[in-house]
C-alpha cells in the first residue's frame, strides 16, 4: 500500500475562507437597570407628593416618602407614626389625587345609572 498524503489546507487559506465573525461589532446587552424607579421616587420626594401604598395584605397607608434606599422607603405620615416599609411586602403605590379622582368617577357614573 502506498503512503497516503493528507491534504490539510495552512491556517491562512482558513482564514481567508472563513473570515472571523469577531471583528464586527457586537450588539451591546441591554443595560439590566434602567434607573426608572429610582427617578420615581426622587421626583415625588422632591415634591412631596401624597401617596397611597397597598401592602401585600391590602393595608392602605397614606403618607409621602422621605427616602428611599436599594431595599426600604420611609414612609412620613402628618396623624400617624412615620414607617419605615420594605419594598418586597408592597404590592403597588400611587398617589393620593389618584384615589379622590377614581372615586368621583365612581359615584357620578353610579348616579347616572340609577
Amino acid at each position: 500500500m502506498p503512503d497516503r498524503k493528507l491534504i490539510r489546507p495552512s491556517l491562512t487559506q482558513m482564514m481567508e475562507r472563513y473570515p472571523n465573525k469577531t471583528t464586527g461589532r457586537r450588539k451591546q446587552v441591554p443595560a439590566e437597570q434602567t434607573n426608572a424607579e429610582n427617578f420615581y421616587y426622587l421626583k415625588q420626594m422632591q415634591a412631596r407628593t401624597p401617596m397611597v401604598v397597598v401592602l401585600m395584605d391590602g393595608t392602605e397607608l397614606a403618607g409621602w416618602i422621605e427616602w428611599y434606599d436599594k431595599t426600604c422607603i420611609k414612609l412620613n405620615r402628618s396623624e400617624a407614626p412615620n414607617l419605615l416599609l420594605f419594598k418586597h411586602a408592597i404590592k403597588f403605590m400611587f398617589k393620593e389625587e389618584e384615589l379622590h379622582t377614581r372615586r368621583r368617577r365612581r359615584s357620578s357614573s353610579r348616579s347616572t345609572t340609577s
